[in-house]
């Protein structure tokens, strides 16, 4: 039997954190739960988020000051590639996101390696704040013109990133656009394709038990910029019409191998 190509013990998990210490202690326990290596990139806080992580096995970086989520990725991808990592998963500080879910991407990196694999919050969807839907659905449309096929959820913040990916260091733009570009430039320069796997991201107004912090997407200002950037790369490609019809003649690519759609809630399954 061959062996997978990625596993616990060569990925690493990058957590871009901002004011997270409500959530982040228990986010980096479960990354490290399921991966070796964790990185976590403090940008600039102001509250006890570094002390919350302080006896935890984590790289940390740290900036003096607010960069940026893009920043943030930046460097932890650089880290990741530093220590020779053949991948990372991106993950969220703020709680939002379920380790368990971590050995799911990497298992499916591993059955799609010509793929950066996307954490697609379709579980129980109905469930997820509505002006974030009509937002998702909005920055779908849009981003997968820029990429020239469909994707589910292409403004998840849990991804599986292949090393090629994470050492491309010409992507354009900051903050929540860098995560849009980032889907458009392995698309367009690595000709890598997207393949979405269900995940449920936890929210405040569904999981009244749990407590998170405020979201830091603004949908009327960030949505403005994704919208602004992405048009303007949709521009540059040219054929405007024609990349569009081939977008929509490219349906999204869905992996849920182990069914969880229909699960109440994700199974953990341990990395090979």
């Amino acid at each position: 039997m061959t062996e997978p190509r990625y596993t616990g013990e060569n990925v690493a998990v990058v957590i871009p954190a901002l004011n997270e210490e409500l959530r982040i202690r228990g986010v980096v326990q479960e990354a490290l739960a399921q991966c070796r290596t964790v990185i976590v990139i403090d940008d600039g806080s102001d509250d006890g988020t570094v002390a919350a992580i302080a006896d935890l096995p984590v790289t940390l970086l740290r900036h003096r000051q607010r960069m940026g989520k893009g920043a943030s990725l930046r460097d932890g991808f650089a880290e990741a590639i530093r220590q020779g990592k053949a991948g990372v998963v991106t993950m969220d500080g703020d709680g939002q996101h379920s380790g368990l879910d971590i050995p799911r991407l990497i298992a499916a990196a591993n059955r799609h390696p010509d793929c950066l694999v996307n954490g697609a919050r379709l579980r129980r969807r109905s469930q997820q704040p509505l002006y974030r839907r009509i937002g998702n659905d909005f920055g779908d449309w849009g981003i997968s013109w820029g990429c020239g096929y469909r994707i589910r959820d292409t403004q998840s913040g849990q991804r599986f990133y292949p090393a090629r990916a994470c050492a491309l260091d010409d992507i354009p733009g900051e903050d929540f656009v860098y995560e849009a570009q980032m889907l458009i430039s392995c698309a367009r320069e690595l000709g890598l394709g997207v393949v979405s796997v269900p995940i449920e991201a936890r929210y405040k107004s569904v999981h009244s038990g749990e407590s998170f912090r405020r979201s830091h997407f603004r949908p009327l200002r960030d949505l403005w910029r994704i919208t602004s950037h992405v048009a303007s790369r949709i521009w540059a490609y040219g054929e405007f019409a024609g990349e569009y019809r081939r977008t929509r003649a490219n349906p999204p690519r869905i992996d849920d191998v182990d069914g969880v759609l229909g699960q109440a809630h994700p199974q953990p399954v341990a990395p090979r």
